[in-house]
């Protein structure tokens, strides 16, 4: 390979960027947000059953939009967790835990467990209609368009983020009715 002085320092200190293309350290947070409010994706609630917490252990929950298929052999999915979250500690002791795929009509539950200084996990889930998963434990919610419940086979840091790669133990196919959630320039919609 041929290298000049510009290429040959380039590569010392680190990858060289392809001709024209800026670097990532000119892509500000709020452009890089707003870029990405405008790409509509499915909502889920991850869950997890914390048997730690207290004397009968505790559920807990959060909204999801960074949720992918990953591998149809072996079955894999993976969420995006903000490192240090509630979630994001419990599934580093918690290897199970399970997805349910929101519907339109499940708006109200995305929104609580989204919020910001929310309540305790215990309260999250009153009036909430749910069942243990058979698997994992933890809660699948009614109403929801599918179900899965998952083990994670690997933990990818990502910036401020984890990936966590887990595989499809269990898949629920539930008769609910109507479109899935989506979530879209900020705000949680419905198809149509």
């Amino acid at each position: 390979m041929h290298t000049t002085p510009a290429t040959a320092a380039a590569t010392a200190s680190g990858p060289v960027p392809a001709p024209g293309i800026p670097h990532a350290e000119g892509v500000s947070n709020d452009d890089f947000r707003a870029a990405m409010a405008k790409l509509a994706a499915g909502v889920v609630l991850v869950t997890a059953f914390d048997e730690d917490a207290g004397p009968h252990g505790e559920n807990a929950g959060m909204t999801a939009t960074a949720f992918v298929s990953v591998s149809l052999d072996p079955p894999l999915v993976m969420v995006s967790l903000r490192n240090g979250s509630r979630m994001d500690d419990l599934l580093t002791e918690q290897p199970l835990w399970a997805v349910s795929v929101l519907s339109e009509s499940q708006r109200h539950i995305a929104g609580r467990f989204a919020m910001k200084g929310r309540l305790s996990d215990r309260l999250l889930f009153e009036d909430i209609p749910y069942r243990p998963g058979t698997i994992s434990g933890a809660p699948l919610v009614g109403g929801a368009l599918a179900t899965l419940e998952c083990r994670t086979e690997q933990r990818v840091l990502a910036g401020d983020h984890t990936l966590v790669i887990g595989r499809v133990l269990e898949v629920g196919l539930p008769s609910a009715e109507g479109g899935p959630l989506l979530y879209f320039k900020g705000r949680y919609r419905q198809l149509g």
